[in-house]
């Protein structure tokens, strides 16, 4: 059973820092593209941050770069997400997906004072 399960989530102020983390189960992690989307409250799903199955490469959408890391440890089937400098427009949920393929529950990131 294919399992994606992200934490790290909650309530910090602005200019704050998160790390999220995505356990993965049930597939071959180690081959798999990983990304993380995420969708503000009353939008629509918006991608964050993608890296290919080897870690190397990544790609962030323009209003992430700087503040945000994706990274990947094969050893324990889990990609991080790591936000500093947060402010209130990355307030939303925050999901992980595999090959674009599987996803997770999400995790809740709220940025406010």
């Amino acid at each position: 059973q294919v399992r994606l399960v992200e934490s790290g989530g909650g309530l910090v102020q602005p200019g704050g820092s998160l790390r999220l983390s995505c356990a993965a189960s049930g597939f071959t992690f180690s081959t798999s593209a990983m990304s993380w989307v995420r969708q503000a409250p009353g939008k629509g799903l918006e991608w964050v941050v993608d890296t290919d199955s080897s870690g190397v490469s990544a790609y962030y959408r323009d209003s992430v770069k700087g503040r945000f890391t994706i990274s990947r440890d094969d050893s324990r089937d889990t990609v991080y997400l790591q936000m500093s400098d947060l402010n209130p427009e990355d307030t939303a949920v925050y999901y992980c997906s595999a090959d674009q393929r599987y996803w997770g529950q999400g995790t809740q990131v709220t940025v406010s004072s």
